[in-house]
């Protein structure tokens, strides 16, 4: 016997779980939870957090289910909710991860000279500085390519899955970005 799952009105049982209907939710919950998995393999490869995220994003479904509103498309409000909380959980990550890094590498370098620091420092601020400033001359979409292309080390396709655009469309974001913030970098050395 096939496993075929039942077509359901989404928006209706949306609509009946945010007046809170468990079973509704129930509803929701097993007629895309499998989707929602695997769409978002196609911004990690992370099944651990892919689960954690999902679990996440259930339980706060529930829990603001009377303040949620009306959508016309509950795939896709669940689709960019899940993403959202995947890349949140993943820029966190990082954050720990290269603290980490910086501290264990300044608990390395403890044989340089305090003066040595200072300015390793000063440096890495202005460096810092300078590439926020680029990032802020780029278009909403060209940050998200370039902060999942080189903090999130996805590959194109992955980032074309994830932000729903065709690979083209991808290598021109990122290379236009590139261009941008290479300008940026230049007229902040010239000055």
């Amino acid at each position: 016997m096939l496993n075929k799952k039942a077509v359901i009105d989404e928006v209706q049982v949306w609509d009946q779980f945010r007046l809170g209907d468990q079973q509704a939710f129930t509803t929701l919950y097993q007629h895309f939870v499998q989707p929602l998995y695997a769409y978002s393999l196609g911004v990690t490869n992370d099944k651990e957090l892919i689960k954690d995220c999902l679990h996440d994003l259930f339980v706060e479904l529930w829990k603001n289910h009377a303040t949620l509103g009306p959508t016309t498309s509950v795939k896709f409000y669940l689709m960019a909710s899940i993403k959202r909380k995947i890349i949140r959980n993943m820029e966190t990550s990082m954050k720990h991860f290269n603290h980490h890094v910086n501290y264990m590498k300044d608990f390395v370098e403890e044989e340089m000279s305090q003066e040595s620091l200072l300015i390793k420092y000063e440096e890495e601020l202005v460096s810092n500085k300078q590439l926020t400033k680029c990032m802020n001359l780029l278009s909403k979409r060209q940050r998200e390519a370039i902060s999942l292309r080189f903090f999130h080390n996805m590959d194109t396709d992955q980032i074309s899955n994830s932000m729903c655009i065709n690979p083209q469309s991808v290598y021109n974001l990122i290379f236009g970005a590139l261009r941008v913030m290479k300008d940026g970098m230049q007229m902040k050395a010239l000055a």
